[in-house]
């Protein structure tokens, strides 16, 4: 086992596209990880080589996922691998599908799975806000129905960006049922806080966490005289997201859970990256 202090390392399998989910399982647990996070999608069909988010030979179709919850927790057992929480895409206004995940994750015995918010539509920021949080409260009941707590990601680009709006949304619900996952990557891009005080605002809704780093990245642009930047993703060991600084704010907080790596980087071959990242979470857990 991997577990360095009181963290367990875990990967999300939307990170490991070019392999199976056994080859992933055997990949882990010979590499000395703790555990495992299924993606959980219909994805469109591959376009091409395996991809992140297309493609991706590590998901397992959310149409049949009932139905592969057997063979999951097969493989999964079998290579000595926990499964921290589901990597699931459902939103929170899909809610047959919602259930349907609670369902599966109930019978792999897993208490834990990711119901996302969404973006703001037409409607705005602040009507969409309100509309998801009446439809979590539906969540809510089915996550207390199935023991399996309902996790909403801070994520770029989304209505719970940051800490403080993800606090806002959760406000109310009980941390039994609705947590919050951490995500230092996603929060580069949008609605960072400091490491210390993101954990003190989610308080107990803090249920889990997401680990990546990124870089912003210059393009010039044709015809002026200006640079664009965005971010991209980069690897663990060299973003601008302070790692050491977060694991350290995690331990004063008194966190002591699950971490997952979700790596999107791609300068090193996936197998290599990997085992490094396990290697570099044992150097700064502490």
């Amino acid at each position: 086992m991997s577990a360095t202090g009181s963290f367990k390392f875990a990967v999300f399998t939307a990170s490991l596209p070019e392999w199976t989910p056994e080859e992933a399982v055997g990949k882990l647990a010979e590499q000395g990880w703790d555990g495992i996070e299924w993606r959980i999608v219909d994805q469109q069909p591959p376009a091409g080589a395996s991809g992140f988010w297309q493609g991706n030979k590590c998901t397992w179709p959310l149409t049949t996922f009932t139905e592969d919850v057997p063979r999951i927790k097969e493989i999964t057992e079998k290579a000595g691998l926990g499964i921290p929480s589901l990597g699931a895409y459902a939103r929170c206004d899909e809610i047959e599908n919602v259930e349907r995940l609670m369902q599966g994750a109930a019978a792999l015995g897993v208490t834990q799975m990711r119901v996302p918010v969404g973006k703001p539509g037409p409607e705005g920021y602040n009507a969409a806000f309100a509309q998801r949080r009446k439809e979590y409260r539906r969540v809510a009941e089915l996550a207390e129905q199935y023991g399996v707590k309902a996790l909403i990601e801070l994520h770029h680009q989304s209505l719970t960006s940051s800490a403080s709006s993800a606090a806002r949304f959760v406000e109310g619900f009980d941390p039994r049922h609705v947590g919050v996952i951490h995500d230092i990557g996603n929060m580069l891009q949008e609605g960072y806080e400091y490491d210390p005080w993101s954990l003190e605002i989610l308080g107990e809704h803090l249920a889990h966490v997401h680990v990546k780093n990124a870089a912003p990245v210059a393009t010039p642009v044709e015809g002026a005289d200006r640079t664009d930047w965005k971010w991209g993703w980069a690897p663990m060991r060299h973003g601008v997201g302070n790692l050491p600084r977060l694991f350290a704010a995690l331990r004063e907080h008194g966190y002591s859970g699950w971490v997952s790596v979700e790596d999107f980087s791609t300068e090193v071959p996936l197998e290599e990256r990997v085992r490094d990242n396990l290697a570099y979470l044992k150097e700064i857990a502490g």
